[in-house]
């Protein structure tokens, strides 16, 4: 949805659960407060699930953890329950951070599985501490005081429940909104781009585990006080396993998808409870097979969420159409003097295995150089590409950037020297807009963390982002389409949006991986003329390309690789006569 049909649902459904607990019985009340507490959750598993592409089964056991601190502390020990909140949030960090270093590292379908291990462990930790009260739990845990009055009933409870998710909801909305968040969504598509610009994956990967787990622990927090009794039974995989559904059925990548889906769920398992029997005549757990069933229909009809396919049939709103506004321009680096040695490449070597992609290759660029890289295919162009940027380790020599050692740097590091790249194949964030895909190059640029982003204190700095951001689609020509999905370019558009995204870094170097595929003949003339227009602003270039007329009519020098060696080097005159040349890509001429 888009404003203003967003604002005037946003402001409905505000207005709807502020007037619940007067208008609804108290059973609906109570059933809203076990809604609010599993959009909670499944706010949490928006973020790393839906948006950073991690998978957890194992979230009820956070819950769980939130919930027994507190029931430990204020039964046994008779601590404040305000108290507790933050021992629970501290434990919650503490074991979430043990936990994500752990099972963060892995991928493909070990980390579900990991959390689902984990996750059976601490839901029987629960059931057999004798401290924890075993199977039968904890009693008698005492009722919630808020500026003097008792929160000891459903009715009393709701605001605080309700106030906590929505003011957690837009926390993670407005960190979505920023640097930080722009990182977060780029995790979905691996890290091999977001490490480009200087993103930490593995540690954002922490971050969002973690804030999965503290709005987990709050949840559980909550629901110890709301019901003043904790056992095991609701922190088992199960559980967890139904938290991730909330979030997918809302709507995995959408904030108010987490209140939609648990909405969804809870309603739907109340009703299947009370009707089926009523149906079928008996008792039983029917509800559980009528409601998986139900659940792989929707599924299919709705793969992206409720939320959305809602979306697409509400008619858009008026968006945002224009250019950021503008703000300060961001710092720029010191260009090198021209003519100064920039990238220094000594004996080069890469193997797999048995196979040697790169043989010993050397060779030199000076500031204010375009220097084309050239080869026929296989000839390890792209992966002489990966060694200077850090993708890939070299199995020897050396790479030096303005005297600086590269080989050994993470691709995060390196392009803190000012070198940026674009890829052979595209590597965009498609259900992202082309502003913020762009945005995303100008990461390193920016200071603010997690917590200034969530509380808003973020907004001069993100500005300035997005006004460079506008800047450089501007200057590669794509300033109309600021706003447009990056998915739904044209791939030749897509590639000049590459090229944007890594000026926006601050490039001293730039590196570009066959910028002119899939573009036209006018548009590569509009390449060729921006790529001369960058030169004389003091960027160099190294380029991969297989276009020979824009390459010849383009760079200073060229390089010739074939099987990983390096087979030619000079000026394009002489490399065109070369008859080495010729054979390697002719077979030789008469």
């Amino acid at each position: 949805m888009k404003p203003p049909v967003a604002l005037v649902a946003g402001a409905t459904a505000l207005a709807l659960i502020a007037i619940a607990p007067a208008v609804l019985p108290d059973f609906y009340v109570t059933l809203l407060n076990y809604i609010a507490l599993s959009s909670m959750v499944s706010l949490g598993l928006v973020l790393l699930t839906g948006v950073g592409g991690l998978t957890s089964f194992g979230q009820a056991a956070f819950v769980g953890l939130g919930a027994y601190t507190t029931a430990v502390l204020t039964t046994k020990y008779g601590v404040s329950p305000w108290f507790t909140l933050a021992i629970g949030l501290a434990i919650t960090t503490a074991v979430a951070l043990f936990l994500g270093f752990l099972t963060l590292r892995l991928s493909g379908h070990y980390l579900p599985l990991s959390t689902i291990a984990w996750g059976i462990s601490l839901y029987f930790l629960f059931g057999n501490l004798e401290v924890l009260g075993g199977q039968t739990g904890l009693s008698g845990l005492p009722a919630l005081e808020l500026a003097g009055l008792k929160l000891d009933s459903g009715g009393s409870f709701y605001y605080l429940i309700w106030v906590v998710l929505l003011l957690s909801m837009l926390g993670v909305r407005n960190l979505l909104d920023s640097r930080v968040g722009r990182a977060i969504r780029a995790l979905k598509r691996g890290s091999l781009m977001a490490e480009a610009f200087g993103v930490d994956t593995a540690r954002v990967k922490v971050v969002i585990f973690l804030i999965a787990a503290l709005l987990a622990a709050l949840s559980g927090w909550l629901y110890a006080h709301l019901l003043r009794f904790v056992n095991p039974s609701p922190f088992g995989i199960n559980i967890g396993i139904e938290y991730l559904f909330m979030a997918v059925i809302g709507g995995a990548s959408q904030v108010w998808g987490a209140i939609v889906g648990a909405g969804l769920l809870t309603l739907l398992k109340e009703w299947l409870q009370d009707w089926l029997p009523k149906i079928l005549g008996n008792s039983g757990n029917f509800e559980m097979i009528v409601f998986g069933v139900l659940m792989v229909l929707l599924l299919q009809r709705a793969r992206d969420g409720v939320l959305p396919m809602f979306e697409r049939l509400i008619p858009a709103g008026t968006g945002p159409v224009g250019p950021p506004a503008p703000a300060a321009a961001l710092l720029n680096r010191p260009r090198p003097e021209a003519g100064e040695l920039l990238l220094e490449v000594r004996k080069a070597e890469k193997r797999f295995g048995g196979l040697v992609a790169v043989n010993e290759l050397s060779f030199s660029m000076r500031s204010g150089e375009i220097l084309g890289l050239i080869g026929p295919n296989g000839a390890g162009k792209s992966t002489m590409f990966n060694l200077i940027t850090g993708v890939l380790p070299t199995t020897s020599g050396e790479i030096q950037f303005r005297g600086q050692r590269l080989d050994g740097l993470a691709s995060r590091e390196i392009v803190r020297f000012g070198i940026a790249r674009t890829f052979q194949h595209v590597h965009l964030i498609p259900n992202m807009s082309v502003l913020d895909n762009v945005a995303l190059g100008a990461h390193l640029r920016g200071t603010h963390g997690v917590l200034a982003a969530a509380m808003r204190n973020n907004r001069r700095e993100e500005a300035r982002l997005r006004f460079e951001a506008a800047r450089q689609l501007e200057r590669v020509g794509l300033g109309n389409h600021l706003h447009d999905q990056a998915g739904s370019l044209p791939l030749g558009q897509q590639r000049i949006l590459e090229i944007a995204r890594a000026l926006c870094a601050d490039p001293v170097l730039l590196l570009l991986d066959e910028p002119g595929a899939g573009l036209r003949y006018m548009e590569k003339e509009a390449l060729a003329g921006l790529l001369r227009k960058l030169r004389s602003e003091g960027i160099s270039v190294l380029l991969v390309e297989h276009d020979m007329d824009l390459v010849m009519n383009l760079v200073d020098r060229l390089v010739v690789m074939e099987f990983g060696q390096k087979l030619a080097e000079g000026v394009p005159s002489a490399i065109q006569a070369d008859p080495r040349v010729l054979e390697a890509y002719l077979g030789g001429v008469a």
